[in-house]
């Protein structure tokens, strides 16, 4: 059995380039509108999550 070992920082570019690509595709198809509107929900409810996470970082380090 021999077979060939990936270093880390190579999966770690491989898994990042596959990611950057689905996401790529996700907001193609979002964009065109061709994204179920579950899908489109629960997107937009993360994003809102996301959003909302971030809100008190910023006026933390405002106030610092």
């Amino acid at each position: 059995m021999n077979s060939e070992v990936i270093p880390r920082e190579q999966a770690f570019a491989n898994a990042r380039r596959v990611l950057d690509a689905a996401r790529d595709r996700r907001d193609r198809d979002r964009a065109t509108g061709r994204l179920d509107p579950e899908v489109e929900l629960i997107l937009r409810r993360l994003e809102r999550q996301k959003r909302a996470e971030q809100a008190p970082a910023v006026e933390h380090r405002a106030a610092a």
